[in-house]
């Protein structure tokens, strides 16, 4: 006989016993957060989660924790319900082992749908994002002990243990300066495995080479945007800003984990990614420079597929900055690779603007004149004519060269772009791609300046001069949400849907940084790294494509840091409906004025994160 039903009574007793504990789960659910209240922390609200409900490794379904199907909210949201029929929703918090849960990019995802993927072109590395059945619908929790982040620009030479509790990376690298453990902090000297005195004089030892003025590698604003593929914790990027350059800084999130983590705790522009089978999320012609130090990647592997993405991402005249062993060992294989990687480049029409010590430069072509002069069949060969260089989500990597289109493509200084800073408010030569004119541009720039002014009116009584750092903006258009910051002490990844008008590639053509993106998934990043999110209709375009808007305000509140704040700019009945989960997300208005700030028929709400802890984490923190 099974244990447990030996007699009637015994059953009964289990049955009472459950009932009891059930109502007494409840009675915490209903009225745990008024009896355990929040406690402020320095000028921070502090909400201390000993009553929040708990969920253990096991995906969810698609039913949300009140036993109604998630269809319900989204038929709300659609009848729009006024302020009177507003009620709170809830969510259940995850188990404290995804305190770093990246959802499209989480590899015990991967071994439990058993996916069959090529290790050896690392697919393993690339999205892979989870069915509805599968995915955590529950608030990602901080790690012990967590704490406000350290504030820019102190933060790019220190960081909080605490908030990113790994530290092998300082020891297996101890001997090349990456990071160094200091107390409850761990510090940032600038070094890198082929720049082990420091960042800025790597830097300066380029720019030296290249022979520009005063060894600045911004080459008098003409070089404005970099690519850091390999980045390591993006001490290279964080040393380039000074010279008024930005570098989007790419890793994997592979054996040496975190390195991201790492570069968006301290303020870095930073962004997970791999080489690996698919475009990375950039229009062609985005960028000046490409690094490449130590990065470990087989460039002549697929026919040279790898350095062919990275031709596609050059501008005319672009450089590519290698440091690595290939560049100057003189062993047996080191002299092979060297050698085969050498002709094909120049086989790609690249030729070596300088070569020093460890560092060779290649420089990219200018125009389609040496392509023209290849042999019909000459490898690697054209891209189809039919190829959109600039259709990156999902899309396939190919072995193929990408030829200029037009004559404005065969400049040599960078695609007859403005020089930095005036190339933030010059209009782009490719807005004639979209049909958009000069002035077009230019009344985008002058509304943006007025919202975002109005913005930071709202926001001033919650905010000083170094609160917000990293910022996103949802759905940035041509980037002038983004220009109009640009004399706050900020960065902005300007994020373009992939289903509308892709105009990623004038953000870029601005001086700017951003990738593309599909707000029906997962963003790339580790949780907590943005401190403010733009969100100018995302929730009305998504709503449009039947995807769930509240998976998105829970991947909103991943990728927020506690006390951060997110914009909303949207129609009144997305406002209430996000309203009915501020409880649940733990947000909080920031004040009755966001309400009635109206700009046609759009209405701007501004909302802060608060920061709060479970037991678990409260216990260490004490």
């Amino acid at each position: 006989m099974p244990r447990g039903r030996s007699d009637g009574l015994q059953q009964k007793h289990s049955v009472a016993f459950l009932f009891i504990v059930a109502f007494f789960l409840g009675f915490l659910y209903v009225y745990g957060g008024s009896i355990f209240g929040s406690q402020n922390s320095g000028s921070s609200a502090l909400e201390y989660g000993r009553s929040l409900k708990r969920l253990g490794s096991s995906y969810l379904g698609a039913e949300d924790d009140n036993g109604g199907n998630r269809d319900e909210s989204l038929a709300s949201f659609k009848q729009g319900e006024g302020e009177a029929n507003i009620f709170s929703k809830s969510f259940p918090v995850c188990d404290d082992r995804h305190s770093e849960l990246i959802p499209c990019l989480d590899r015990h995802l991967i071994y439990q749908m058993r996916m069959k993927l090529d290790l050896s072109v690392m697919e393993h590395y690339e999205r892979h994002c989870p069915p509805a059945e599968r995915r955590y619908n529950c608030l990602i929790p901080p790690p012990s002990g967590y704490k406000v982040p350290i504030k820019w620009p102190q933060s790019r030479d220190e960081v909080w243990k605490a908030n990113i509790p790994h530290t092998h990376l300082a020891h297996e690298k101890s001997d090349q300066n990456w990071m160094v453990e200091k107390g409850d902090k761990i510090m940032f000297p600038g070094g890198g495995t082929h720049f082990h005195y420091g960042a800025d004089k790597y830097i300066a030892s380029i720019a030296n080479m290249l022979n520009f003025s005063n060894n600045n590698l911004n080459n008098e604003g003409r070089l404005r945007t970099v690519l850091d593929v390999g980045c390591g914790v993006a001490s290279f990027g964080g040393y380039l800003l000074s010279s008024d350059i930005i570098a989007m800084s790419l890793a994997p999130n592979d054996v040496h984990q975190n390195q991201i983590q790492f570069a968006l705790e301290r303020g870095i522009p930073a962004y997970l990614g791999i080489l690996g089978t698919k475009r990375l999320p950039y229009p062609s012609r985005s960028f000046e420079l490409v690094h490449c130090s130590r990065c470990r990647i087989d460039w002549l592997q697929r026919d040279g597929i790898l350095l062919l993405e990275l031709d596609r991402l050059l501008r005319p005249g672009g450089y590519f900055a290698y440091s690595s062993p290939e560049a100057y060992a003189q062993d047996e294989e080191n002299l092979k690779i060297w050698k085969e990687m050498s002709e094909l480049v120049e086989r790609m029409c690249w030729k070596i603007a300088a070569k020093r010590n460890q560092t060779v430069v290649w420089q990219k072509h200018g125009s389609n004149d040496c392509y023209m002069e290849r042999g019909p069949d000459a490898h690697p060969p054209l891209c189809q004519s039919d190829d959109d260089p600039d259709a990156v989500w999902g899309v396939n990597m190919e072995a193929c060269i990408t030829r200029y289109s037009d004559p404005d493509d065969n400049r040599a200084e960078g695609s007859g772009l403005a020089a930095w800073p005036a190339r933030l408010t010059t209009p782009p030569p490719r807005l004639s791609d979209f049909g958009y004119s000069n002035e077009m541009f230019e009344k985008d720039t002058e509304l943006w300046q007025r919202r975002v002014a109005k913005y930071w009116d709202l926001l001033s009584p919650k905010i000083a001069s170094n609160t917000l750092r990293n910022i996103m903006d949802m759905k940035a258009y041509m980037g002038s949400f983004a220009a109009a910051l640009i004399d706050k002490n900020v960065w902005v990844m300007n994020v373009v849907p992939h289903d509308g008008v892709n105009t990623l590639k004038l953000i870029y053509d601005r001086g700017l940084i951003g990738s593309t993106h599909d707000w029906c998934e997962a963003f790339s990043t580790y949780p907590r790294t943005y401190d403010l999110l733009h969100a100018w209709s995302v929730f009305s375009d998504i709503e449009k494509r039947g995807c769930s808007l509240e998976d998105l305000l829970i991947e909103m509140d991943r990728v927020l840091r506690p006390t951060g704040f997110v914009i909303i700019r949207d129609k009144q009945p997305v406002i209430d409906f996000v309203k009915k989960y501020l409880s649940a997300l733990h947000w909080e208005a920031i004040d009755s004025s966001s309400d009635s700030v109206q700009d046609g028929d759009e209405v701007v709400f501004i909302i802060q994160k608060k920061l709060w802890l479970t037991s678990e984490s409260f216990r260490d923190a004490e």
